[in-house]
């Protein structure tokens, strides 16, 4: 008699799913969750992974699934658009700036990678969908994702813990043990040791189980023995006893038993999987075969275009396969029951002829205006890897190219730069090939990591380029691209050179001229920046070029900051911002500006306006998916909470926004920042990790001066006892050039310490005319301060010395405050008045204290030991590492609005900060109290306040 299988259930696996369901019940009560299930082919893990979502349904979470594919891996977050229906069609605003920025709708500005933009769009969607229902998000087959969707999953798995409450994310990725590159190696390690669920081989037992299961009876002696060649692979297990089933070779040998009689068993998975497809017919095998080449998962559409079918006539072909078992219909649309199947099928199609067909079947695609992605994925997946390379590509891939270019230039630069650089050699030339041409410089550029490359297509080009606008901007691309190998000189040269052109339109040198004050500003050439400022602004305004206006603008701003003039500036920057008002092309530049006014608003020592000016930018920023803009927004915070004394908020800030978001420049002054700010409080082995990094990124800036790691590399020195080396790290950056002052003069007032305490005479005398030219061009309370400070110590007036506090304090700088104090009190110690020091040295240490600066304050005391004056420290929290009692004033705040329930974004709302530093201070308390959720936090905090009651 023979036996038909009937659809194993999920067997063996009664641990994990009893761990899958307290980890279920512990998100609901507000403990988020990463977990990463890992198996080889066939284990079980999608099956596993299908039960958890059932049952995560049923609890009431919202579940969204993607999953990576093997033809989808140049182009990059596919896995997560997918699970959350990131389409042509949405509404969502979120969903559809991240569609926008990988389009290339939206600029973002020269340096900003897209992706990464529009990653960070995706992880605010998903704390957004997060706080209306709970959430599962599953990422299946991870070995085959993007480096950019690993990254996100695993920025997701370190912040699941942080959403707000109740409404948890509970995270949930599925990987096979290879291919396994350096990013799938880093997550498994980022997952706690608990949430990495490794399946390994079902228990005989349970292959007992799964064959009864499959044939309705328990299995007899020779069943038993070829399934143990299955080795506990539930996949090959139910493909053998289908290939034995479709055979007739089962047979109910006693009652309740059925066996193998006769015939042979497949002895691989592979063969296992040969025998159920060897029963189709030879045209489902042909759909499925051009199915293969769309991916494990392929739309219906799709696979009627590209075997030019309707899709009435492939349903017959369709239904069969998934009666066979070798087609699913789930959820997330149609596709091959495993991707083993999937690979049989295409690997049966020659490497030459699958070439061929991907390239019809992209061609398919492109003439029915397909996404750019799935053309992309066929053209990509044309050219074999392991063949000859690929010649030039057709014509009708340049037209292709041609339009849908921008959009993959932005969503996947290095794809786009493989296909431009085969489309634009090898055909006779066309005159779309300057537009091609264009492209492909643009694409090197935004990778970072092949300007020369960029320059050699950008200057290849311009020989033949008569276009104006594509000569703007490629002359655009190519001096960014200059700048960044050091080719300064060069890179004005050329743009001097096409100006000489006399043909070229008022608009066009306009353009070009933005392009010479922009190399000019970012080596510190100034005057010669604003020169070509000038110059633009009055082409701009006789051709009605507002592109070209505000950037004008902008230069001329930062030019007359530079120079001094405070209200001229500001009339400046408001001008730039109108200029660039209701012209969504020009909304990088406007955050860009309003950055910048901002930063000049803190150099006038209007902390409250700039503060929230800043706050505003870096919200709306976010709003519109700039990346780069919302990150330049942190590092302006950074500076100004340095600066103000709330240093808190900056090492809150400081994961906001991840590091390869921003450019190098505001990553190096962000990270120099946070250093300066672990040493001053005396934590050095942070202070030596963030350094580091920060010199990383200034290795990559070239003649560019950057402040912040000047003073952290200065403080490093001190603290390591070699204080003439700090200065030297000091006076290296303070040259004297007008156009770099207003940059370094935060590092004037350690300057002139460390000089009068090396007895460096020169030195000293060079940061006294540094800081008195600084005040002289513009009076700020905090300028006025800092030529007092310098004057009060090269001269030993203490008086001078508490001057100089006054003034910072007027400015709200309160570790120069501090310092200044400190200076004063030691010259009224040396001169015998102790009254007056020891007053001076309180409140220095007042100062220092409610910084947290630990290092300033150690020094500080165990300077007045000699002179007999000290004071126990007063403020308590900052004596105490863990407990209630160590947590920050703004940890306290937040920490009681948690216990109220509130969510981050809510929390924020409140406090007039970003949900990603409400985020951060969490995962401080939680640190800090040795807990693990939110929920924990609110029981601890009811617990506290019944035993105090």
């Amino acid at each position: 008699m023979t036996i038909s299988p009937v659809p194993g259930s999920l067997i063996g696996r009664d641990l994990e799913i009893a761990k899958f369901d307290r980890w279920i019940t512990g998100c609901l009560q507000g403990d988020g969750r990463a977990v990463l299930i890992d198996g080889e082919p066939g284990i079980g893990k999608s099956t596993l992974m299908r039960t958890v979502s059932l049952q995560a349904a049923e609890a009431g979470f919202t579940v969204y699934r993607g999953a990576g594919d093997e033809l989808g891996q140049a182009l990059p977050l596919l896995p997560f658009l997918d699970a959350l229906e990131v389409r042509e069609s949405t509404t969502d605003q979120r969903r559809r700036a991240a569609l926008q920025l990988l389009r290339g709708e939206f600029s973002t500005g020269a340096a900003v990678d897209a992706v990464t933009a529009a990653s960070e769009q995706l992880f605010a969607l998903i704390e957004q969908l997060c706080e209306q229902s709970p959430t599962l998000l599953v990422i299946d087959d991870l070995q085959w994702a993007d480096p950019t969707t690993v990254a996100l999953w695993g920025r997701l798995a370190k912040a699941a813990r942080q959403l707000p409450l109740p409404l948890p994310l509970f995270l949930l990725g599925l990987a096979r043990p290879t291919p396994q590159g350096d990013s799938l190696r880093a997550l498994r390690r980022a997952v706690e040791p608990g949430e990495l669920v490794r399946l390994g081989p079902l228990a005989d037992d349970d292959v007992t189980a799964l064959l009864t299961s499959l044939t309705g009876a328990r299995p007899g002696a020779e069943l038993t023995r070829l399934a143990d060649g299955a080795a506990g692979n539930p996949l090959y297990l139910t493909e053998l006893i289908g290939a034995l089933s479709r055979g007739s070779y089962l047979t109910e040998t006693e009652p309740g038993t059925v066996d193998v009689v006769s015939g042979s068993a497949p002895r691989t998975l592979t063969a296992a999987i040969a025998d159920r497809l060897g029963f189709l017919s030879e045209k489902v095998r042909g759909v499925l075969r051009a199915a293969a080449l769309l991916g494990v998962r392929f739309a219906v559409d799709d696979l009627a275009l590209v075997l030019k079918q309707s899709v009435t006539d492939l349903l017959p072909s369709l239904e069969e396969a998934i009666a066979a078992g070798v087609l699913a219909d789930t959820p997330e649309g149609l596709g091959f029951r495993h991707p083993l199947i999937r690979t049989a099928l295409y690997e049966e199609l020659p490497a030459s002829v699958r070439s061929a067909l991907h390239r019809d079947a992209g061609r398919a695609l492109a003439a029915a205006h397909a996404p750019v992605e799935r053309v992309a994925r066929q053209l990509l997946s044309a050219d074999d890897p392991s063949g000859p390379r690929l010649g030039p590509l057709e014509p009708w891939v340049q037209d292709w190219l041609a339009e849908a270019g921008p959009a993959l230039v932005a969503q996947a630069p290095q794809a786009a730069a493989d296909l431009l650089r085969r489309a634009t050699t090898g055909w006779p030339a066309r005159a779309a090939d300057d537009v091609l041409s264009t492209m492909l410089a643009n694409a090197l550029f935004r990778l970072g990591n092949a300007p020369e490359e960029a320059v050699q297509v950008a200057v290849a080009a311009l020989d033949r380029v008569t276009d104006p606008d594509l000569l703007v901007e490629l002359h655009w691309i190519r001096s960014q691209a200059q700048m960044q190998v050091g080719e300064t000189p060069e890179a004005v040269e050329a743009l001097q050179k096409a100006l000489a052109d006399p043909s070229l339109s008022s608009r066009h040198r306009a353009r070009l001229l933005i392009s010479v004050g922009r190399v000019h500003r970012m080596v510190g050439q100034v005057q010669l920046a604003e020169k070509a400022a000038e110059q633009a602004r009055t082409l701009a305004i006789q051709c009605n070029d507002r592109w070209a206006l505000a950037w004008a603008l902008h230069l001329l701003s930062i030019a007359k900051v530079t120079r001094g003039g405070s209200a001229e500036s500001l009339s400046l920057y408001d001008d730039a911002i109108a200029a660039t008002a209701d012209d969504l092309s020009l909304t990088d530049l406007r955050l860009l500006v309003q950055i910048n006014r901002a930063i000049w608003l803190g150099d006038l020592d209007r902390y409250p306006e700039a503060l929230e000016a800043l706050r505003e930018v870096r919200d709306e920023a976010a709003r519109v998916g700039s990346a780069i803009r919302t990150a330049q927004a942190y590092t302006a915070l950074c500076e100004l909470y340095f600066e103000n004394g709330q240093w808190d908020d900056a090492l809150a800030d400081l994961n906001a926004v991840p590091d390869e978001a921003r450019d190098q420049a505001s990553a190096c002054q962000h990270r120099g920042m946070v250093a300066a700010i672990y040493f001053h409080r005396g934590e050095s082995e942070a202070g030596l990790r963030n350094l580091a990094i920060s010199e990383a990124h200034e290795q990559l800036l070239g003649l560019r001066v950057i402040a912040a790691p000047a003073l952290a590399r200065s403080l490093r020195s001190e603290q390591a006892g070699r204080p003439d080396e700090a200065l030297a790290s000091l006076l290296d950056s303070l040259t004297g050039e007008v156009e770099e002052l207003d940059e370094m003069e935060g590092l004037l007032p350690d300057a002139i310490r460390l000089a009068v305490e090396c007895n460096n005479p020169d030195g000293a005398a060079h940061v006294l005319r540094l800081a008195n030219e600084a005040a002289a061009r513009s009076a700020n309370p905090h300028r006025v301060g800092t030529a007092l400070y310098c004057r009060g110590l090269h001269d030993g007036d203490a008086q001078l010395l508490l001057q100089a506090a006054e003034q910072y304090l007027v400015a709200g700088r309160p570790l120069f405050r501090a310092a200044a104090l400190e200076a004063a009190a030691a010259r009224f110690a040396e001169l015998g008045e102790r009254a007056e020091a020891r007053a001076a040295f309180s409140r220095a240490l007042d100062g220092y204290q409610a910084l947290d600066a630990r290092w300033d304050a150690a020094r500080l005391q165990n300077r007045f030991r000699e002179y007999g004056i000290r004071r126990a420290p007063r403020v308590k929290h900052r004596q105490v590492r863990s407990g209630w009692d160590s947590l920050t004033p703004t940890e306290a705040k937040i920490a009681e609005l948690v216990t109220q329930g509130m969510s981050n974004p809510q929390i924020a709302a409140q406090l007039f900060l970003s949900p990603r530093t409400v985020s951060t201070h969490v995962s401080h308390i939680l640190s800090k109290l040795d807990l693990r959720s939110r929920i924990d936090l609110a029981r601890e905090a009811a617990r506290r306040a019944e035993s105090s009651s």
